[in-house]
């Protein structure tokens, strides 16, 4: 797993359970918890990261599949991106299907997990904006079997952290049954690191279009103005129905809210954007209008 010698740890764990594994962490805080390994060993080495010890957590089937619960689904957070690209989860949640199917050649995706994409919380990772998208929440394994909810959005954005002992278990996520995208751009061809991507929901119980932009800040960024703009755009009761006008208007709403044009200068003149900025920007933008104009055909 690694060119390096072996002296990236001098312990390893391998608990079956979930509580085994708080109760490993627990006993030894140098600990790193390791699920698919695939951001922990590229840490590991560039010299990054020198674990003391290890709690892998690949024996746990508890959190390796999925349940309904409550109009939600309660996905675990062993599951890896290679089986939430199948099918039959694309059919409950698509974006997360199409996020899942893009983040990266099958070695990543066949290891990496849902899980250690938000522990990680790397800008770049595909499941984040769709998370926040979702408005998803987070299942908190603690000792003594303790069990807590965070937002995602708040371990995203540094509100609310992981306590010492504590692991992501599970992350519940909304059923919307109604159209859902996630696009990328990538700045060359095939799978590889975001630029920038875009997931786009629509929530018809609500009357309402959430939408999250990635890769282009530390987190996920949510332009609620323009989400609540073009939502009383859209003829719900009418196919969705929404004239081709707006979408423009909305891929640029989007984009000028996650990337605002720089502050005036002294003398009330405001400076233009670098070159490369305003690429960013216009590649929001484009994603943006193209997820909603897919999501409401």
């Amino acid at each position: 797993m690694t060119t390096h010698a072996p002296q990236a740890a001098q312990a390893v764990t391998l608990p079956t359970t979930l509580d085994e594994a708080v109760a490993a962490l627990t006993a030894m805080p140098a600990a790193v918890p390791v699920a698919g390994g695939t951001d922990l060993m590229a840490a590991v080495n560039s010299g990054q990261l020198r674990p003391a010890a290890l709690v892998g957590l690949g024996r746990i089937s508890e959190i390796r599949g999925w349940q309904y619960q409550d109009g939600h689904a309660l996905l675990g957070a062993g599951l890896t991106h290679a089986r939430m690209g199948r099918p039959d989860f694309a059919a409950l949640i698509p974006a997360l299907a199409a996020s899942a199917r893009a983040a990266g050649p099958p070695q990543i995706r066949n290891a990496g997990t849902l899980g250690g994409n938000i522990a990680s919380a790397a800008p770049t990772g595909d499941a984040l904006p769709v998370l926040a998208a979702l408005e998803a929440t987070l299942i908190i394994a603690g000792p003594g079997g303790a069990r807590r909810e965070m937002p995602v959005s708040h371990l995203l954005a540094g509100m609310e952290m992981l306590r010492a002992g504590e692991l992501i278990g599970y992350v519940r996520v909304p059923l919307l049954h109604a159209p859902q995208v996630f696009l990328k751009a990538t700045g060359r061809t095939g799978p590889g690191r975001a630029m920038a991507s875009v997931a786009l929901v629509l929530d018809p119980a609500r009357r309402g279009v959430r939408c999250a932009v990635g890769a282009i800040a530390p987190m996920p960024l949510r332009p609620l103005e323009a989400e609540q703009w073009v939502g009383r755009l859209i003829d719900w009761d009418n196919n969705r129905a929404i004239v081709p006008e707006a979408l423009s208007a909305f891929g640029e709403y989007v984009a000028a809210a996650c990337i605002p044009d720089a502050a005036p200068a002294e003398d009330g003149s405001v400076p233009q954007l670098p070159p490369a900025v305003l690429h960013l920007r216009r590649t929001v933008a484009a994603l943006a209008r193209r997820a909603l104009g897919r999501a409401l055909s």
